[in-house]
């Protein structure tokens, strides 16, 4: 029976795929603030990048990619969140390393790594994962394992919002007065 639990978790997979609400969550960083993707997402794309291990090959040349590739994100008025199940003093040693100006987000117990269905069986790691959300949540592209390591594609996927547009949006939510 436990077998046949298995087979059925694994067909039916929590990862969410493009077009899909992504789960919402709010987590602290390094540094002790605390985002909450529902509420990022009202002010530009989110760029959530899973990555199994600091210090690694693999997770220092995708880390670095984004750093250097930063001010791209943030002309599109994007935000991201790097989430590694390591240590929170790993993490700040790793973030250090890169000079990296976004946030990291250590997941140390695998609970935004379980929720996202991007964690590796047996072992406490998150798979090589990168979330692209846009507004209410959705989920507009998803790269997975060496694909996720050029942050290219996934900065390509976040939508340019205009600010007038944004504000004419916000004011017609706006109480009357």
């Amino acid at each position: 029976m436990l077998n046949s639990m298995l087979v059925a978790g694994f067909l039916m997979g929590a990862t969410p795929q493009v077009g899909q609400v992504a789960p919402d969550f709010t987590v602290k960083d390094t540094s002790g603030k605390s985002y909450t993707l529902s509420e990022m997402v009202k002010t530009g794309p989110v760029i959530l990048a899973f990555f199994p291990k600091a210090f690694t090959g693999g997770c220092t040349k995708e880390l670095a990619a984004y750093t250097e590739r930063y001010a791209d994100v943030q002309k599109l008025d994007g935000q991201l969140l790097a989430v590694s199940t390591d240590a929170p003093q790993d993490l700040v040693k790793f973030k250090e390393s890169l000079k990296a100006p976004f946030a990291f987000v250590p997941d140390p117990d695998a609970t935004l790594t379980s929720l996202y269905d991007v964690k590796m069986p047996v072992m406490n790691l998150a798979n090589r994962y990168t979330f692209v959300i846009g507004e209410d949540r959705k989920v507009l592209k998803v790269d997975e394992g060496k694909d996720a390591i050029d942050p290219k594609a996934a900065i390509a996927a976040c939508p340019l919002r205009k600010k007038a547009d944004a504000a004419a949006k916000d004011a017609t939510k706006a109480p009357a007065k």
